[in-house]
């Protein structure tokens, strides 16, 4: 596993090796590839919470970390704190943004999607 900046553990590569800009407080963005570790473990546990039926694990935290435990940890580790908490919020708003489509669907509205460049016509 690649060393990532916020986990705080120690880095088994060499820190001269690393190219990437330093911001003020010393904090250096993931690269590509730590960014797909993130991504790869934000997918599986959506899936573990999926297939237990958790929609919100913040809402849920007891439930998502008893039922998704390894999953979760290995989220929480390859990724930093700001994206989890992130990644879950927009879970939950995708949610409910899929249900109200559902239930305009029901009603007889028309929720196709406005042509490219918005909605705000010509210029």
């Amino acid at each position: 596993m690649g060393w990532l900046p916020w986990s705080g553990s120690s880095s088994p590569t060499s820190s001269q090796d690393d190219t990437r800009p330093t911001g003020p407080d010393g904090y250096k963005p993931p690269d590509r590839s730590e960014r797909a570790l993130c991504w790869e473990a934000r997918d599986a546990f959506f899936a573990c919470l999926e297939s237990n039926g958790i929609v919100d694990s913040i809402k849920n935290d007891a439930q998502a970390r008893q039922a998704c435990a390894a999953s979760l940890q290995r989220f929480e580790k390859d990724c930093a704190a700001s994206w989890v908490t992130y990644f879950k919020k927009r879970r939950v708003m995708e949610h409910q943004r899929e249900m109200t489509i559902r239930r305009l669907e029901k009603e007889g509205a028309d929720v196709s999607l406005p042509p490219q460049g918005g909605m705000g016509g010509r210029r």
